[in-house]
């Protein structure tokens, strides 16, 4: 707290400074991308890259003169109106060469501020940006001020030229205050600057605006290029429920008034951005151009001008990564000149499309295809959280029988204890050794029309058996599709049962592709997109609209808000988006958006932390004696053991750090910051669940503790876990389809003699064709990858900065010391050889929660926020 400040200062006495910033990065991305030069990316954004380094007069030397002007505001003495007093404007000095905690592109300035004893101590200050372009203000240090030491100002913000702003830039020290213990003359300049961020609700979003607003998904569709690619409003009263996004204040769509019209650039306010980063930057450039460029000259040349557009033996797919594919030098000369293109596509003199062999078959190319791996990534694969206990037999469904008559499942008892080695269904369900993976339900209303374009597919259930080594065996597959006649006679079911021999085993082998397409779709539009992405968006906007800088909460879950509001509005343009990657390749296509929005209506907050989700999906039950709290029903579940012990250390962490600065319920009662961001997120940031009655009420420190411990673990944990081993598993198309273009082959049928002849054709007919292929694999291994600069868990930008409160910054070493101690434990667990579910047949260990990570391609590291 500042105090005692009279008689520190001699009159005319000056404080000294050094300001740490960075010039923008000649690597523009939105230039890069919007380009329509018809010489092609390549050609484009060499030519932009000439025009923006040419223009470049913002120099490290151009900052000198009156460039850019600060202002201290003193945090301790106030003017006549009760606000801090400011200090005159003081330009840039000297450029400091020899500062050693200078990072990669920052240039260093001193700065000298009159300052005298009246002015009392400062607490924030403006800053004027008089040049054109703008700039990137890492942070400003004063140096001994008297009988205080140093001050420090964190500020990691893009300044443009004043002109640009209607109200003044202002930082804050590096002090951390709950609203009522903020000093008085500071109180003005908070509020302010809160009002800022929330801006008017109005106008279309600028580049320079700093405005957090909320907004529905209406930006999907583009009815103003083509009727087909209309598509429903998500969120909003009347609408398919969704969480709300950032605002841009585009204008309506011309053939839909509901509809928002698109644009290549999607505003995200300026701090939001990746432009501060290099290669995470670059990776949402490659992103971009890939989707944009080089992948529709891949789909368009690399297969049909070769007359090849399947693959027809497995071989084929391992050709790949192998071998590679020949490409046309037309496609070649869109590709090579960029150096990540390079990489990623392995091209070279001989003009072949390379990939990096997936890890999943890194050791052994055919262990997918056994029953156990299938059964393994339930629980440690890319998708390792929806499988469910079985509660009743048989399954029954949640559908409206009106509509969609009896969904109760076929299984049957003989279907599955024949394999059940003489244990009952009734023992199994009451010693918690049956299990299901449940794609029945969220199918059934939208086959019809899925299955009415070119792609053919089932709901599925799947029943597994937990055996006594600990792994899961599959004992039965339900293949279900509507009724010729009508929804509501019930759809026509057929159960498929493990064979290892003949067209038996093919025939087994194809189920297990359609459960695993289902799979492939749940796992990339709701528990990725929807369960980590979307989701994490309002928090970020009602941060920001309601949580001052100054505020420990903010400080709590800034790291963990890092580039999510830019990777979702670049979703949106390119992934997500009516006729974009998601639709174009995986088999919901044009409802992909509309059924993740059918599985929000089921999203409960609360339940998103990892032991709620356990419990509720029976997997493991409340155990007091546990370490955690739970005792897991399936002790070698990969996932959920090694998530629980990062749970655990996330929670520690929120623990302490919360009870640093609210000493009781009360306080948390009586933050009216904190109490304003609760409201507004129920209300309008997730706002079609405002009534739900299972919202924390935000009123005691345990409900601020486990609120901002689930957003963590989402944000972090969650989104690791479902992320970075995507191309690690789905880069082998043949373990991890995305569509499905056949129905199963009927006996008698000429299918079914394929199937027998040659079932790898008859496979590879039947899921993800070349193209989409392509398309996939080139998306996944830029999702997949580590920027290097990025920032794992028990991690901060600002280094040692964050706050001035010594007590909270040695709770967050702790934190990262214990993060480290849990990389050594998981380590252990998967050199267990008695621990068969953690390498499994593929010999893959699961390493997707260890915490830490090298730049690339690694399926391991836990990121602190959802930044790719």
């Amino acid at each position: 707290m500042f105090s005692g400040v009279t008689g520190l200062f001699d009159r005319g006495q000056k404080l000294k400074g050094t300001v740490v910033l960075m010039q923008k990065n000649a690597l523009d991305i939105d230039a890069l991308t919007a380009t329509n030069n018809p010489t092609g990316i390549i050609g484009g954004a060499i030519g932009i890259i000439g025009d923006v380094a040419g223009n470049i007069i913002d120099t490290a030397t151009s900052f000198l003169g009156r460039s850019v002007a600060l202002k201290l505001i003193s945090a301790t003495t106030a003017d006549g109106t009760g606000k801090g007093k400011v200090g005159k404007e003081t330009f840039l000095e000297g450029l400091l060469t020899s500062l050693p905690t200078l990072g990669d592109k920052q240039s260093a300035f001193s700065i000298h501020f009159q300052w005298d004893s009246t002015m009392g101590i400062p607490g924030a200050f403006y800053i004027d940006n008089y040049m054109q372009g703008e700039f990137f203000l890492v942070s400003l240090t004063l140096e001994d001020v008297p009988n205080h030491g140093t001050i420090n100002f964190v500020c990691n913000s893009w300044i443009h030229n004043s002109k640009k702003y209607k109200t003044d830039r202002i930082f804050f020290a590096n002090k951390t205050y709950l609203p009522s213990a903020t000093p008085a003359p500071l109180v003005y300049y908070r509020q302010e600057e809160l009002k800022t961020l929330r801006g008017d609700g109005t106008g279309e979003r600028k580049e320079w605006d700093r405005i957090y607003d909320y907004d529905v998904y209406n930006d999907l569709g583009d009815p103003d290029q083509k009727a087909s690619l209309a598509r429903p409003v998500a969120g909003g009263p009347g609408n398919l429920p969704y969480p709300r996004r950032g605002r841009t204040g585009r204008k309506p769509s011309k053939k839909d008034p509901k509809s928002e019209s698109r644009s290549d650039a999607i505003y995200v306010p300026r701090d939001e951005s990746f432009g501060h980063l290099k290669s995470s930057d670059f990776l949402g450039y490659v992103l971009k151009s890939a989707t944009h460029r080089v992948i529709p000259n891949l789909r368009s040349k690399a297969t049909l001008q070769l007359n090849n557009p399947e693959f027809n033996t497995f071989e084929d797919i391992r050709s790949l990564y192998d071998g590679g594919i020949k490409l046309p030098t037309d496609v070649l000369s869109q590709i090579s000149p960029i150096p990540l293109f390079k990489e990623l596509f392995r091209t070279d003199g001989e003009a072949v499309l390379k990939f990096p062999p997936p890890k999943v078959v890194q050791v052994d190319d055919s262990a997918w295809m056994t029953d156990e791996e299938f059964a393994r990534q339930m629980i440690a694969g890319v998708n390792p959280h929806i499988i469910k206990k079985l509660l009743e037999f048989p399954p029954k469904s949640k559908l409206d029988s009106k509509l969609y008559g009896d969904n109760t499942s076929t299984i049957t008892i003989d279907h599955l204890e024949p394999n059940m080695g003489g244990v009952t269904v009734e023992q199994a369900i009451q010693n918690n050794k049956l299990y299901i993976l449940d794609h029945h339900d969220l199918l059934i209303p939208y086959l019809r029309r899925i299955n009415a374009t070119e792609t053919k597919s089932y709901a599925t259930r799947t029943i597994l058996f937990l055996q006594n080594d600990g792994t899961l065996k599959p004992l039965a597959i339900e293949l279900s599709r509507p009724h010729p006649q009508g929804d509501s006679l019930g759809p026509v079911s057929n159960v498929y049962l493990p064979a290892s021999e003949g067209v038996e085993a093919s025939i087994w082998l194809l189920a297990k592709a359609y459960v695993v397409v289902n799979d492939s779709c749940y796992h990339q539009l709701v528990s990725h997109w929807l369960n980590t992405h979307a989701v994490v968006e309002p928090f970020i906007i009602a941060t920001n609209r309601h949580l001052s800088v100054v505020h420990p909460i903010h400080k709590l879950l800034l790291p963990h808000y890092r580039d999510t509001m830019n990777i979702n509005s670049l979703a949106r343009t390119i992934l997500v988006n009516a006729g974009g990657v998601m639709e174009l390749t995986f088999l919901w296509g044009d409802y992909a958006v509309e059924m993740s929005a059918v599985v929000y209506k089921d999203w409960n907050f609360t339940e998103q932390g990892l032991p709620n989700d356990l419990i509720k999906r029976g997997v493991a039950v409340q155990d007091p004696a546990s370490p955690h709290g739970v005792r897991l029903l399936i002790e070698d579940y990969p996932y959920a053991s090694d998530g629980l012990e990062i749970w655990a250390a996330i929670k520690s962490w929120v623990d302490e750090y919360v009870n640093f600065y609210y000493k009781s319920d009360a306080d948390v009662v009586k933050d009216s910051e904190l109490q304003a961001f609760w409201k507004e997120l129920v209300e309008v940031g997730h706002g079609d669940f405002r009534n739900a009655t299972w919202w924390f009420k935000m009123q005691n420190r345990t409900e601020l503790k486990e609120a901002c411990t689930i957003l963590i673990w989402i944000a972090s944990a969650l989104h690791a876990a479902v992320n970075f081993g995507q191309y690690a598993y789905g880069g082998y198309i043949l373990n991890r389809p995305t569509k499905s273009r056949r129905f199963m082959p009927e006996k008698g049928s000429v299918e079914y003699d394929e199937l027998a002849k040659d079932y790898q054709k008859t496979y590879l007919r039947t899921i993800t064709a070349k193209n989409d292929t392509l398309t996939n694999l080139t998306i996944l291994e830029v999702l997949s990858r580590h920027a290097s600069d990025e920032q794992y868990l028990g991690e901060r930008i600002e280094g040692d900065l964050w706050t001035s409160d010594s007590q909270p910054k040695q709770a967050y070493k702790k934190f990262g010391k214990k993060l480290a101690e849990i990389e050594k434990n998981l380590i252990q667990r998967n050199n267990d050889e008695t621990l068969r579910n953690r390498n499994g047949p593929v010999k893959m260990p699961y390493t997707l929660l260890y915490p830490t990570s090298e730049e690339g391609l690694t399926s391991r590291g836990i990121p602190n926020s959802v930044s790719i």
